[in-house]
């Protein structure tokens, strides 16, 4: 299956590009495409925003279509900065601003207090942007008070996996391939897209 995975994003793009291309799938991303959509995330959940961005750009580009939508919930803060991770310190702000705002916004949280998960939603569409197959993932962990490492992107520096005693920032790729709630949400949605592409070949 000829799959596009609905984000501009380059390191989002390599990871769910390495967990779907050993499957057999052609993957490309929006970068691909010069006429790609700029798709707004108005949705009041990651489901919503996961489902419009896949549908979208499937309808746009005539294509299968795969986008997701992710981020931090933290327990202190009520499930913030939940759907505007991204744009937590601002529309254009950057990795370390929302960083930054995160830190001051938990300054007088100890540490017991100070669990959070990464939710990401994986929505499909095929081309005529009807939402053919979904799943989410989610895992598990804790904000630290200073970041640490520099692999990932996002909140990753900041976020401890309790059980390693290290965060995203620190265990790598090939770790995070395997823990993170992209990961779990993609070997969830697999299946199914194995299960569309037999579909679609056979008629």
């Amino acid at each position: 299956m000829h799959l596009v995975i609905g984000t501009t994003n380059l390191a989002k793009g390599r990871e769910l590009a390495a967990l779907l291309e050993p499957r057999g799938f052609q993957v490309q991303t929006l970068q691909d495409f010069a006429h790609a959509l700029e798709v707004e995330e108005t949705g009041e959940t990651f489901a919503d925003n996961a489902r419009s961005k896949a549908a979208q750009q499937a309808k746009h580009l005539g294509l299968w279509a795969l986008a997701d939508d992710s981020g931090l919930e933290v327990d202190a803060l009520d499930g913030a900065p939940g759907i505007f991770s991204a744009r937590y310190a601002g529309a254009n702000a950057s990795d370390e601003d929302n960083n930054r705002k995160l830190l001051a916004e938990l300054r007088a949280t100890p540490e017991e207090k100070r669990g959070a998960q990464y939710y990401c939603h994986v929505a499909v569409a095929d081309p005529s942007g009807a939402i053919r197959a979904e799943s989410s993932g989610i895992c598990r962990g804790k904000i630290r008070f200073e970041p640490a490492g520099s692999n990932g992107f996002g909140y990753d520096p900041l976020f401890e996996i309790v059980e390693y005693h290290r965060t995203f920032g620190q265990l790598g790729p090939h770790v995070k391939a395997a823990l993170s709630h992209r990961a779990r949400a993609m070997r969830a949605i697999v299946p199914k897209l194995v299960s569309l592409a037999r579909l679609e070949a056979s008629q």
